[in-house]
């Protein structure tokens, strides 16, 4: 009798997917195991094997269609000696169950490609005690040494397809060298869990960053800075004095305030029905501490020395750790630095800090190669700075004529922190 072939349910929680392409056409004979489709979900694009052998005699969806239902017939088989009229009454008895749905009636045979809906017996063996499973699913199993007894089979007569191997290998079932804990999944798939409470500080870190996202129309600007003028300067303060040790962030948060200072439409933020101009750059420095993040701030940090602004963000940062910073430590700030460039990261784009309107992402500093005028190459220490803006308040040419007078104070002005 013709068997349908049945769109697969390929995750617990798929109810439809996109038939994406038909690898086998009307006419071609099909094997156990042989690759027929493929199956587009909201996660991934799988391939899908055939259980059953006959030739393909009819296709009924074609690829490239969206929004197919889970064990809607896709196709139909004809087993071995099978004609076009068996086919014809297949067909036309499908079109009755379908249109009578009141009338009992017996079913017609229909074979599921593949699906991975949880097993509830191990793999079916044959008389013999051979474990029957398609000719795919063994050379999964056999790749990452799983033992096919442990595996429970969703086929025809229990027989272990391909997603059966494949859900094994996601729950840790196998006997390779690596002994696997055992774990109870989830319905949903996922493994055990401990659960935590969320903190007070990371639900207003949760809150203020989800409305910054979702309020604020973010956009991006990149600039690399060579940082070796800067860095020979640090080297020079550093071994003149030993009153603080003055470190790149520092001068980072020295060279904002300053760039801040000379491009004064972007030290601002919007307000609803005004934007505000601040006549003082005060700089947020993002610090870690257990549990969260905070942004104590260095007020008026264009105005201080450059010994000035170190020390006092020593002196936050510890407070922070400690748990002794105070309202006025955190309230305000007109833009925020972040630095991940001690962690090695190449570069990132940071959430905006409301109500302000950019914040400056810095990443890890690297020797590379640069070209000088001439066309000669030569190797320079390189930073990634990334500018991320309040589209409201700060166009594109605002905030790269920031990021230009930050990049000329870093790279050919850096001495001037020191006046």
């Amino acid at each position: 009798m013709p068997i349908s072939i049945l769109m697969p349910a390929l995750s617990p929680t798929m109810t439809e997917g996109k038939l994406t392409r038909w690898l086998k056409k009307e006419g071609d004979t099909v094997k156990s195991g042989q690759v027929m489709a493929e199956i587009e979900t909201d996660k991934a694009t799988m391939e899908v094997e055939a259980v059953d052998e006959g030739i393909i005699a009819k296709i009924l969806i074609p690829g490239n269609t969206p929004g197919v239902k889970v064990n809607a017939a896709i196709a139909i088989l004809l087993e071995e000696g099978e004609t076009q009229k068996d086919l014809e009454a297949y067909l036309s008895s499908l079109a009755t169950v379908s249109t009578t749905p009141t009338t009992p009636a017996k079913k017609p045979q229909a074979t599921v490609i593949a699906t991975l809906t949880a097993p509830q017996a191990p793999a079916a063996q044959s008389t013999s005690g051979r474990i029957m499973a398609s000719p795919l699913a063994k050379r999964i199993a056999s790749q990452n040494n799983v033992d096919l007894t442990r595996v429970s089979g969703t086929g025809p007569k229990g027989r272990v397809i391909k997603v059966d191997v494949e859900s094994a290998l996601a729950r840790g079932v196998g006997s390779g060298s690596k002994q696997v804990r055992a774990l109870h999944y989830g319905s949903d798939g996922m493994p055990p869990y401990k659960a935590q409470p969320v903190s007070g500080m990371r639900q207003v870190i949760a809150e203020r960053l989800t409305l910054s996202k979702q309020t604020i129309p973010h956009f991006y600007l990149t600039i690399d800075v060579e940082m070796d003028a800067l860095l020979a300067l640090r080297e020079q303060i550093n071994l003149a004095q030993t009153q603080v040790k003055v470190s790149v962030n520092d001068m980072l948060v020295k060279g904002l305030a300053m760039a801040l200072r000379a491009t004064p439409q972007a030290n601002a933020a919007w307000a609803g029905n005004e934007i505000r101009y601040y006549q003082s750059a005060d700089v947020s420095v993002a610090v870690a501490i257990e549990g969260g993040l905070v942004t104590p701030v260095v007020r008026q940090a264009d105005e201080k020395s450059l010994l000035a602004v170190s020390q006092e963000i020593k002196d936050l940062a510890q407070a922070a750790r400690t748990s002794k910073l105070k309202p006025e430590n955190w309230t305000g700030g007109t833009a925020t630095l972040s630095n991940l460039g001690m962690f090695g990261i190449k570069q990132f784009e940071a959430i905006i800090n409301p109500p302000q309107a950019c914040i400056l992402a810095v990443s890890a500093s690297k020797r590379e190669q640069v070209v000088r005028a001439g066309d000669q190459v030569a190797f320079a220490t390189v930073m990634n700075l990334t500018l991320s803006c309040d589209h409201r308040v700060i166009d594109g040419v605002l905030g790269a004529q920031l990021l230009a007078c930050l990049k000329d104070i870093l790279e050919k002005k850096p001495a001037s922190m020191l006046l």
